[in-house]
């Protein structure tokens, strides 16, 4: 896997998914573009799209849906996505 400061454009996809895995994602069986991701106080629904990753959080019943670039770096996006919202 490239290192974390690599934008993520520069990832395979395998790396992509290896990583997403690896910080506790699970793949969608009917969607291979859709993740989720589960917090005791909120959980995100992740979208690999073209050119971002889309995160819809949801948390007490309240979307925030936020789009990250693949020009971020992966360790700048493990930071964003995962820190909630």
């Amino acid at each position: 896997m490239p290192p974390a400061n690599t934008p993520l454009y520069n990832h395979p996809l395998p790396d992509i998914e290896t990583w997403l895995s690896n910080l506790g994602c699970q793949r969608s069986d009917d969607n291979l573009s859709h993740w989720t991701f589960s917090q005791p106080d909120w959980s995100a629904h992740l979208y690999l799209d073209i050119d971002a990753i889309v995160v819809r959080y949801v948390s007490s019943g309240k979307d925030i849906q936020r789009s990250f670039k693949y020009s971020l770096s992966r360790i700048d996006l493990e930071k964003a996505i995962f820190a909630g919202p």
